[in-house]
């Protein structure tokens, strides 16, 4: 179902909505509008309250544990996953500097947003409805979206006594904005390959390529 299709975002607040989905890259050229970063700062209260009270009432976690266990499913890389599972990225608006640039930082944030407005416009439990519908299916098959897939790459190689190697393939962009490309080297063959913008997080996503590929 296309995201504005959904019975609860007919229902919200469409001035809101909009806000909800919109970059600063966006408003900054607009100056009539506002973007998402309020809205953002408050769907990310609702977000960890719903979640939380989720783990509470469903399991027999302790705190610790919960805590744990909430960090993989409200993580950026599963609220971008979220987000364009349900359709949600491709009604983003950015600057023209933006475009083709919306990166999953963005998207979780607008997915935060619009879960603010589902919560002025309708309420708490509404809130926890729509999310619930989305998060739910995911935590109830244990899905991992994104963990340290270095060490996890690291551990797996060293049973097999494997060299390992991560070799920066690709740097572009402004200063204040540049995207790494990094692959990663398996007894010297490419295993993966990511892009981030930053280092860490290109060798992440090339160490969580590979994994996928090797472990199999």
């Amino acid at each position: 179902m296309n995201f504005l299709e959904r019975k609860i975002i007919k229902d919200i607040n469409k001035e809101l909505l909009m806000e909800a989905l919109t970059h600063s890259s966006y408003s900054n050229e607009h100056k009539e509008c506002n973007n998402y970063e309020r809205l953002e700062f408050l769907g990310d209260a609702v977000l960890e309250l719903a979640t939380s009270e989720y783990f509470y009432q469903n399991t027999s976690l302790k705190e610790g544990e919960m805590t744990k266990k909430r960090a993989g499913f409200v993580c950026e890389q599963a609220l971008a996953h979220y987000a364009k599972e349900i359709g949600l990225d491709k009604h983003i608006r950015v600057g023209h500097g933006q475009e083709g640039n919306i990166n999953d930082t963005i998207i979780a944030d607008v997915f935060e947003a619009v879960l603010g407005v589902i919560y002025l416009t309708n309420g708490i439990e509404t809130a926890k409805e729509y999310l619930y519908e989305i998060i739910v299916p995911y935590i109830e098959k244990d899905f991992v979206f994104f963990g340290d897939y270095k060490t996890m790459l690291q551990e797996y190689v060293q049973t097999d006594k494997k060299s390992l190697e991560y070799v920066l393939v690709n740097e572009s962009g402004e200063a204040h904005n540049k995207t790494f490309e990094v692959v990663v080297k398996i007894n010297n063959i490419i295993y993966g390959r990511g892009i981030g913008k930053s280092k860490k997080e290109a060798e992440q996503k090339a160490a969580f390529d590979a994994y996928k590929k090797s472990a199999k």
